[in-house]
Parts: C-alpha cells; structure tokens; sequence
C-alpha cells in the first residue's frame, strides 16, 4: 500500500513570515482609515467653518446675545 507523504509543516521563519503578512495589513488598512477620516470628516468641517466664516459679523452676534440675556455679568 502506497501512502500520500504529506508535505513537512513550515517551523522555520513562520513567526516572521506572519508578522510581516500581518503588518502589512495593518499599515494598509490605517491608511484607508486615514483617508476615509480626512475626506468623509475633516474635509467637510473645513468647509463648513469656512462657509460660516465667510460672511460672520462677530458684533452683530454679540449684540444679539445680549440682548437675548445670555451674559449676566455684562450690562
């Protein structure tokens, strides 16, 4: 009877070969993470505040506020 030989399992360099598989991964998916954040957060915050900013009048605001009562310590 002629048996299969199985193939001899991979002792030597599997920690460092797991390692880099796995490093590479990890580096890969950080960067999609990355640009996922900057173009689906940051990217449309920056906007935002600069649209807000544009055309803000900081005394109009302010007037508005005190008026409204929000500062109790300024008359």
């Amino acid at each position: 009877m002629a048996s299969k030989v199985l193939p001899k399992p991979q002792m030597h360099g599997l920690l460092a070969k797991h390692l880099r598989f796995h490093m590479i991964g990890a580096f890969m998916v950080s960067l999609g993470v990355i640009a996922l954040y900057k173009f689906a957060v940051a990217e449309p915050r920056k906007k935002a505040y600069t649209d807000l900013y544009r055309n803000y009048d900081l005394m109009k605001d302010l007037e508005e506020m005190r008026k409204a009562g929000i500062f109790q310590s300024i008359k």
